[in-house]
This record gives structure tokens, sequence and C-alpha cells, in this order.
């Protein structure tokens, strides 16, 4: 493998072709979107793509949950060129780069099939690089942007079509290392206990979006968190930001929150709201591979393999560690500080391993009482 398409943009990062990715044989690139009605109904729908240049691996998922159900199409394929933005019947387009892409699904063997378009509310926030190590080893350093934006098209399973107009959501693109593919044979030293808490809820207002996220430590400080109010139409660097600390409840049982507060200040300490979230149910991210135990991102599955897969949600083991990833679609609550009340929507995702202070959680897999 030598040139590529990639080749003839002015795109290189390292003096290497494109196909290379430094040096990291868990370099990943990365597509994420997810979709929803701004005010009302349970349809959800999601998708992601990632390219992983070293395993020479390329896979892909597209998600709709409808009556309780979560289906989910998955597709992996040797990399090929890796500007060919597809993965068996699964395609993404940039139609305007940092603005405009497309989903097409095409897979009726399986089902489904699917028209969609995002077209972002404002300019990209850059969120802080990710870096996390194992000790000396590196188990994550990457960059993410995150978007906001709304949708048009349709989605038709098992040969129900319906559309997605005016239906809003997040996508966001990341790039880096995570663990990807076969897992490391040789164990980190010394030994260390699992341990990651993860909080990612961006959310859909009339006017605008607010986004907020927090990796935490098993105390509960935060190593990478951000809050942002972003107004519709804003250019880069317009978005307001804020300081955030969540406060959450816990299903009895569970790692899933029934709920969540994100307590906002202004860089001087002043109160600058609260933004609360009610969760309407729960999303399981293994369906876009996340912790898939079959699915995982990056495994070896063939030249082309491509499958189906219905999830019952209210049926599915909550206490099962690849079902404690999940995006929770919520309603979502901002009160001013003047007590003014902005009504919107939007997810609350979770992963939560290991133990989390502020949550009561001392285990590898305690759960809420």
């Amino acid at each position: 493998m030598a040139l590529t398409k990639g080749d003839d943009f002015p795109i290189h990062q390292s003096p290497e072709p494109i196909a290379y990715s430094g040096t990291d044989r868990n370099f990943y690139d990365r597509y994420f979107f997810n979709g929803y009605h701004p005010k009302e109904g349970e349809d959800f729908f999601a998708a992601a793509m990632g390219v992983y240049p070293h395993l020479n691996v390329t896979d892909a998922a597209f998600v709709v949950v409808r009556n309780g159900v979560e289906t989910a199409l998955h597709a992996s394929a040797w990399l090929g060129d890796r500007m060919d933005l597809s993965v068996g019947p699964i395609r993404i387009e940039v139609i305007k780069p940092l603005e405009v892409l497309k989903m097409t699904v095409d897979a009726p063997e399986q089902g489904l099939k699917a028209e969609i378009t995002f077209t972002g509310r404002a300019f990209p926030i850059e969120e802080p690089r990710f870096v996390r190590r194992n000790g000396p080893r590196a188990f994550m350093d990457y960059t993410r942007l995150t978007q906001n934006g709304g949708y048009t098209g349709w989605i038709e399973l098992d040969g129900e079509r319906r559309s997605v107009d005016g239906f809003v959501g997040t996508r966001d693109r990341s790039w880096g290392v995570r663990p990807v593919g076969a897992r490391d044979s040789q164990e980190a030293v010394p030994p260390q206990p699992p341990q990651f808490f993860w909080l990612w809820s961006p959310s859909s207002f009339d006017t605008g979006s607010f986004f907020f996220h927090t990796n935490d430590d098993a105390t509960g400080r935060p190593w990478n968190t951000r809050a942002v109010w972003q107004p519709d139409r804003s250019n880069e660097g317009e978005g307001v930001h804020m300081n955030g600390e969540a406060k959450l409840t816990w299903k009895s049982g569970t790692r899933h929150a029934s709920g969540a507060v994100v307590n906002l200040t202004d860089d001087y300490g002043r109160p600058a709201g609260t933004v609360e979230y009610r969760p309407l149910y729960e999303f399981l991210m293994l369906g876009l591979g996340y912790g898939h135990p079959k699915w995982g991102h990056g495994m070896l599955h063939g030249q082309l393999t491509v499958e189906r897969e219905d999830i019952v949600l209210a049926d599915a083991d909550v206490k099962m560690p690849f079902h404690l990833h999940v995006q929770a679609l919520s309603d979502v609550i901002y009160t001013a500080p003047d007590g003014t009340v902005s009504k919107g929507r939007g997810v609350l995702e979770q992963l939560a391993i290991g133990p989390h202070a502020p949550s009561g959680f001392k285990e590898m897999l305690d759960f809420a009482p």
C-alpha cells in the first residue's frame, strides 16, 4: 500500500503517504451522528463509521430505535482508499466540509434503507484534547469536533418509511488513539483496576445548542471537561464558555442515570443557570459497536461482512458490561439565573466503569442501591 487518492490533497500530517497515520497501531478516524424529533416521540437514529489505517480495517453501523426495539446494521470491511467513505451498504458523503454531510444506507436484504442529510446549526466546537495514560502506555490521545444540526430525509425499516425532516441531533468527528481492534495481549504493569467515567450531553434548543461533557477520575475530579452555549449561525469562537458541574441520580440496581443537573457558573464563579436532563429511555451504544462483544471497533470480519441485530430494549440486562454505555434520549430544561425557563431535547451519554466517589461506586461493577 502506498499512494491513494488522498495524496492528491494538501492534507498530509507527516512525511508518509496518507495511507499511514504515525506509528500507533490504535490510530483511528471516526464519524458519529444521532438524531431525534426536537419536541415529541421516541424515534431515534444513530450512525458511525471508523477507519483504522494500521489495522487495514474500516467499519460502520446504522441504528434505528422504533417501538422499543433497537435495530442495528453492522458492516465491516478491509480498508481500501481512505477517501472512499463507504463500508458495504453504508456510505457518508461530505457535501460541504464542517457544514453539510449525507448518510446513505442501502441494505434491502437486512430490511434497512435511508437517505439523510445533516446541516450544521453553527460552526463546530473543538473539545479539549483527550489524553489519558495507563502508566506509561497511551490509552487515549485524540481530538474531537462536535456540532449540532438539523436533518432532512427518510429511514425505511422493514418496508415502513418514515421522514426525519425537522429532526435535530449531533454529529462528531474524532481522530487519534483509542483502544481498537484485538485487545493487547500484554497487560500494563503494575496492574491498575479499570476506571472510566464519561458524561456527554449535547442538547438542542430553539435558538441554539448546549454542549457539556466531563471525564472524571475515581475521586470525581474532571480531567477533561467543557460547557458551551452556542447560538445558531455563530462562527468559530463565538460560543459562550462556562464552567459546569454535574449531579446525577442513578436508577437502583444500575449504572444508568434517572436524571442529571448541570450547575453552571461563569469565569468569575457567578451562577449561570442550570440544565436538567430527564431521560426517556436508553439507547445502547453497542449498536454502534461501542463495547460490542462481536462488532467492537476495528475487529476483523473478513473482506466484507454485513449483519443485522435487533435488541428489545426492555429485555436488555443492564448489568452486563457491554450495556453500561448508553445515550439516554432526554427532555432538557435550562433555567436561567433570572428564572427564565427554556425547553429542548438532547442525549445524556453515560459510561461509568469502576470507582466514582460522587456516585457512590466503589468497585469495578457495583450498582446503585
